[in-house]
């Protein structure tokens, strides 16, 4: 009988099923036809009976060894089912075409950070950065002065010229002019001769049109952010009428010097190389308009009397910052001691020192929302503000750009926020704003029109790691395009949070916003956490992921489905997949990626003998997508033969078309056009 019962697990697992089995006490009887006429007894009067009782009881030992053995047929069916379906579940998920680089280019160093400006490419590697040609990888230029890497470099487009920010590992920032077929150095910064008072540079920023700069600096256990005028009208006529004049065999001596293997490398020499370094001309230095610190810790009020903090006030300058209040001393303490009364068992301890406070700072173009002084003209396309926030602060400052340094640095206007500010992001037209703070609320502003595009709150246990804004699109006839036009008051962004979830963010009009979810938090497969986003301009829409697995995926968030996916050659993997070295051109429909090939990286006994190579992906050149970035333009004609798709058309235009529709139905004349009649 034992041999039966084990035999197979299939009848453990049915004798489990059975319905246990309800024995009443003493002899049965016939119940009477209606309810009330039914006994009450007692819960005692029933037994609960085993159904595999019923059929056969072994003796001990024999049923303890029955229960073992069947408990541990049912946990390895268990097991298998499992398998079974994790097998059926990846078999039924649908791979997207995989496309493969079209260009390699093999480098002597590590490539460490890379940007795109232009036609050109910089990459930031061992003792220097080198100049790429974008559509031929050709190596152009090689500057290799420092005893250092560059870990982080910038290359801001100023229209015929480019303006080059490497940053090396000591943290030291140098400004290059890039003119033609000539490399200026500008200066290094933040360098100073007493290695003691060194500061470093943790972040930084160039405004649109390369007319600022803001560095974020750290040093004597003190951090700072330092705003910088650049005087880029006077290079470019520096440049042009050099001051210094050089007869023509000191060039040729310094073009020689030029040609060594410390700044030119030997596969450069094979190429059209037409850039040299001018190192005899001197460009005009920045200049130092402001120095900003981090907000001081609120404490007791010095003002004697209410009056002395509203005149403090004066002119909105601080209000906002929670600066200028009536709260004494007295009142801090005794709300401190109350708070420590309260959760002591959770204050005691130790306590780790509090982290330095850092900075996010964008340069901000003139609007209807940013405060200006009095007096100060407004230039269409040059910023004028500079907008700021603190790590664990609520509040979003603004400093006014028309100032020198020995200005008093007080903010022109606050916007305060219900929570601490943990990420913003600025779009790159510059007119809308999204603030992010660590209670998982959004704030979306539109800055030109000085309008709150609306406040969404992103899912429960979901917070902001970072944001990424999307050039405005429409979906026609199923397909993503951009509306032809300026669109106002329009905008979309993907939100990347935490937990690896990723969110779409729409605003229409004023508070008509939504969120919704793209990627869920991975569960069962950590690996395809997604650890990056760059929204790709080229193709209405569309993103690209990077996995922890290394995966690159182009996604479409309008119908939040991957496309394809992009893979190196078999031999190489994603360089750092939790932090990838790529850059997205913003105009020009290409990617380039960094890949290293594993088993070379293990053989190799120097770091110079690691292979380090840039794969180049254009987006033109693959079936799938060419569709996507052909056409990829609709006029206002066909957006306005929707009536949803209308919306997305400016006020006044809209107004225009609905006058001149108007004036269609009522016939008015073409010499007086409907708007102008209907508005007298």
């Amino acid at each position: 009988m034992l041999s039966s019962v084990m035999a197979s697990p299939k009848g453990s697992r049915s004798q489990k099923m059975k319905l246990p089995i309800f024995t009443r006490k003493g002899t049965l009887e016939v119940p009477s036809p209606t309810e009330k006429d039914w006994s009450k007894d007692d819960e005692d009067d029933w037994v609960f009976k085993d159904p595999d009782q019923e059929q056969d009881s072994l003796p001990q030992p024999y049923r303890m060894i029955n229960k073992m053995v069947n408990s541990l047929f049912d946990r390895s069916w268990e097991i298998i089912e499992a398998r079974d379906t994790s097998k059926k579940a990846e078999l039924r998920r649908t791979l997207p075409t995989i496309y493969h680089p079209l260009r390699e280019s093999k480098l002597n160093t590590m490539p460490n950070c890379m940007d795109v400006s232009q036609d050109y490419v910089f990459i930031g590697g061992s003792k220097g950065f080198s100049i790429y040609n974008l559509h031929n990888a050709k190596q152009l230029y090689v500057w290799e002065k420092l005893k250092v890497d560059v870990i982080s470099i910038w290359a801001t487009d100023l229209g015929s010229e480019i303006l080059i920010a490497p940053v090396d590992e000591m943290g030291i920032v140098r400004l290059f002019y890039f003119y033609k077929d000539g490399l200026y150095l500008i200066k290094a910064i933040n360098e100073l001769e007493d290695a003691s008072k060194q500061t470093t540079c943790i972040k930084m920023e160039i405004s649109k049109g390369g007319n600022f700069a803001a560095l974020l600096l750290q040093g004597a256990g003190d951090i700072w952010l330092d705003v910088y005028k650049l005087p880029k009208e006077s290079w470019i006529k520096e440049v042009q009428y050099p001051q210094l004049a050089v007869n023509t065999k000191k060039k040729i001596r310094q073009q020689l010097q030029l040609n060594t293997p410390d700044s030119v490398t030997a596969d450069s020499l094979d190429t059209d190389m037409n850039i040299s370094f001018r190192g005899d001309v001197k460009l005009s230095l920045p200049v130092q308009i402001m120095k900003i610190k981090p907000p001081k810790p609120i404490t007791g009020t010095t003002f004697k009397s209410p009056l002395e903090a509203f005149a403090k006030i004066a002119g909105c300058r601080g209000l906002g910052s929670g600066q200028n209040h009536y709260i004494k001393a007295s009142q801090w303490e005794k709300r401190e001691a109350i708070l420590r009364a309260t959760y002591k068992k959770f204050l005691d301890g130790e306590w780790e020192p509090e982290p330095i406070s850092m900075a996010t700072f964008y340069f901000l173009l003139p609007s209807r929302v940013i405060p200006m002084p009095a007096g100060v003209k407004r230039s269409p396309g040059l910023a004028c503000v500079l907008g700021v926030h603190w790590t664990d602060h609520h509040n979003f400052f603004f400093y006014s750009l028309n100032r020198t340094l020995k200005d008093k640095v007080d903010p022109e206007g606050v916007w305060p926020c219900a929570a601490p500010i943990v990420v913003s992001q600025l779009s790159p037209c510059s007119s809308y704003l999204v603030l992010a703070c660590e209670d998982g609320v959004l704030s979306l502003w539109d800055l030109a029109q000085g309008l709150t595009l609306g406040v969404v709150a992103l899912p429960e246990k979901c917070f902001c790691q970072s944001i990424h804004f999307l050039k405005y699109f429409l979906v026609h006839k199923g397909q993503n395009v951009y509306p032809e036009g300026s669109v106002k008051c329009h905008m979309k962004c993907v939100v990347l949070c935490t937990d690896a979830s990723l969110h779409l963010v729409t605003a229409s009009g004023i508070q008509n916003s939504t969120i919704s979810l793209l990627v869920e938090r991975p569960v069962k497969y950590l690996d395809e956490a997604i650890c990056a986003v760059a929204p790709v301009q080229a193709l209405p829409g569309m993103v690209l992921t990077f996995s922890r697995d290394g995966s690159v995926f182009l996604m479409d968030v309008a119908k939040s489905q991957i496309i394809c996916s992009f893979a190196l050659p078999r031999s190489y993997s994603l360089a750092a997949p939790w932090n990838p070295v790529f850059v997205v051109s913003l105009h020009h429909p290409c990617f380039l990626l960094r890949g290293d090939h594993p088993d070379e990286i293990g053989s190799a006994s120097k770091a110079e003998d690691i292979p380090n190579s840039i794969f180049y992906f254009n987006f033109e050149d693959y079936p799938l997508l060419k569709n996507f970035s052909r056409n990829c333009t609709i006029p206002q004609a066909s957006i306005l033969a929707h009536p949803t798709f209308a919306q997305a058309l400016p006020l006044e235009e809209r107004c225009e078309k609905f006058f001149q529709k108007r004036s269609d139905v009522w016939g008015f004349s073409k010499e007086y056009p409907a708007s102008n009649t209907l508005l007298c």
